[in-house]
């Protein structure tokens, strides 16, 4: 199949932009829900979302699987990320929390250092050490550096890494479509648990947020690993962190929220580095944001 990296690219920014409205959704309804409900919620309306396109593309067949606790530390991982995820786009600065998500990348490259074996780079230690600069800078403004919503912030984009490198160890004998089946079914199913002690009856406005917050993640997650077929992730990659831009955008008409200086240089750190490491020809498929 011949490469197609303009399209690829275009197909990433909406993808982009669909997982910016995700954030705008979650943190409108975080405001009135506890977590446990907002990420059951997500989850709940995604597998409803994501059921015809699966009856279309497999008509559930081929779902059987060998690796289900290959599958399952995928899920506990990517679901911790959610949970982390959520609560920082709750507890700060919309554009910031997407941001510190998005750290993903560096931790993938120290997690395949140890877990491949794979040999460090003057380049990439050079991205390692610029993108930890970066992410200092992220977390000692405003509050100073015990900011613990932050810290959480961080903890979604190591859990995140942890379940991009499960994927790309599943990728070696499982369909996208049974990986994303799984993940879908198991999460919904483990995230009504914390109902027992965390219901709350949400108002019709959150409900119809949830459901675009639903929507926008499974159409961001098609269209991230549709963009993944038509170029390889070293040129795909980059254009993926136009969701920390649009989210910071978001942040700041809806919320009036404005990055100070330290964030911002953080921020071109981070992503800087982010692309290195994605230039890796070892780097996993992407194929959504926990």
């Amino acid at each position: 199949m011949p490469d197609h990296p303009l399209r690829g690219a275009y197909c990433a920014i909406l993808a982009s932009l669909m997982f910016a409205f995700m954030g705008v959704a979650v943190r409108y309804s975080s405001a009135s829900l506890p977590n446990e409900m907002v990420v059951f919620l997500r989850n709940g309306f995604g597998l409803i979302f994501l059921m015809p396109w699966l009856f279309l593309r497999c008509r559930f067949s081929g779902l059987a699987t060998q690796r289900l606790a290959a599958l399952i530390l995928r899920t506990f991982s990517g679901l911790s990320a959610m949970y982390c995820f959520f609560y920082a786009i709750a507890h700060m600065h919309l554009g910031k929390a997407v941001l510190l998500n998005y750290t993903s990348p560096l931790f993938i490259t120290i997690i395949a250092l140890v877990w491949y074996k794979e040999k460090a780079s003057a380049q990439i230690l050079f991205a390692l050490a610029i993108g930890f600069m970066g992410i200092c800078l992220i977390l000692k403004p405003d509050t100073g550096i015990l900011e613990h919503a932050a810290w959480v912030g961080l903890l979604s984009g190591v859990l995140a890494a942890i379940a991009m490198v499960t994927i790309r160890d599943l990728s070696s004998t499982e369909p996208t479509t049974r990986i994303v089946f799984y993940f879908s079914v198991i999460s919904t199913v483990i995230s009504a648990v914390p109902l027992s002690w965390a219901w709350a009856i949400p108002s019709l406005h959150v409900v119809l947020a949830m459901a675009g917050a639903g929507l926008a993640a499974t159409a961001g997650q098609l269209l991230l690993t549709y963009s993944y077929s038509l170029a390889p992730a070293q040129q795909i990659g980059p254009y993926t962190f136009s969701a920390v831009v649009f989210a910071a955008i978001n942040g700041w008409i809806f919320w009036d929220e404005r990055p100070d200086a330290y964030a911002v240089l953080g921020a071109i750190l981070v992503i800087t580095a982010g692309v290195i490491t994605l230039q890796r020809r070892t780097m996993p498929q992407i194929t959504e944001p926990d």
